[in-house]
């Protein structure tokens, strides 16, 4: 399996574009030793032709710039076949109205994620143009699904949704009531080499189910949006707690941290935010990191499972 980490930044990316926090004035001053991320998505690939995108950025069309294998390969065509959506949160789906331009796409997503969108957002009509044009699969969770090429043909991989600690959307919020598949962890199976990627970049806390599945992964990308629970306080940013955005905190004796260095396989933390000190790169937060054997994933970095 092909993994291109296409963008590994939350919300905002970084820097973002209307905050001057440390972080962000000093990348952009070049006065810290930081690399500049886009919105976090993924791409993987059995073969190294057949492209599905698990989340779609808002950054997809600078990422897919970015990415010669997600490039068309005639005058109209795109070796990206699926996306698959692990919630409905904007940075996470808004990607999809950027590649709306008449190409057909299969999405895969929860009931509860297929809802949100569908039933509560109208621009999901610009992806209904035409019979064909998107075709839905539902992914329940806990069930393994093939994930199939443009042409309805398995690709040689597969998707398990595991229910992960979240939240709804923020836009969702008083409209539709919780549930657990509203926001999912996803597995991906490679079925030639047996080889498993857990993407996992919202994770509120741990879960004896998500848990059992991190641990048979050769590979995790896991939720390293913030390194501490105040870390807005602190900067003068906001009010809310890393806890009440549903984001497990990295550091600390009961940080995500501790938690990752335990897991058998590759770790790598994804979805950070633009406040986080591990986007510096001699930050003792990334020395603490890398001690434990837990990576900090970067945009363009590749990946072979």
């Amino acid at each position: 399996m092909r993994v291109r980490v296409l963008g590994s930044a939350a919300g905002g990316g970084f820097p973002q574009w209307n905050c001057g926090c440390p972080n962000c004035r000093g990348v952009r001053r070049g006065r810290v030793r930081a690399t500049r991320r886009t919105q976090d998505s993924l791409a993987v690939s059995a073969d190294g032709t057949r492209w599905f995108l698990l989340n779609a950025s808002p950054d997809v069309r600078a990422q897919i710039d970015a990415t010669p294998e997600l490039q068309p390969r005639a005058p109209r065509h795109s070796p990206i076949c699926a996306v698959v959506l692990g919630n409905g949160d904007l940075d996470h789906c808004l990607g999809l109205f950027a590649l709306r331009e008449a190409q057909p796409l299969r999405i895969y997503a929860t009931a509860a994620v297929q809802r949100g969108l569908r039933e509560h957002n109208a621009f999901c009509r610009t992806l209904e143009r035409f019979d064909g044009h998107t075709r839905w699969t539902t992914l329940e969770p806990g069930a393994r699904v093939p994930l199939l090429d443009d042409r309805g043909q398995p690709s040689g991989l597969s998707v398990t949704a595991i229910p992960a600690p979240g939240k709804l959307p923020i836009h969702l919020e008083g409209l539709l009531a919780a549930g657990a598949d509203d926001n999912v962890a996803v597995a991906i199976h490679d079925e030639r080499s047996r080889r498993t990627l857990v993407y996992a970049p919202a994770v509120a806390a741990s879960s004896a189910r998500l848990e059992a599945a991190l641990r048979e992964a050769d590979c995790v990308l896991f939720d390293g949006t913030f390194w501490s629970s105040d870390e807005l306080v602190q900067l003068g940013l906001g009010e809310r707690r890393a806890e009440d955005m549903a984001h497990w905190p990295v550091g600390g004796t009961s940080g995500s941290l501790q938690f990752l260095a335990g897991l058998p396989g590759r770790k790598l933390l994804t979805h950070v935010n633009n406040t986080n000190p591990l986007l510096i790169d001699d930050s003792p937060e990334r020395r603490a990191a890398a001690l434990l054997g837990v990576e900090v994933a970067a945009d363009g970095m590749e990946l072979a499972l």
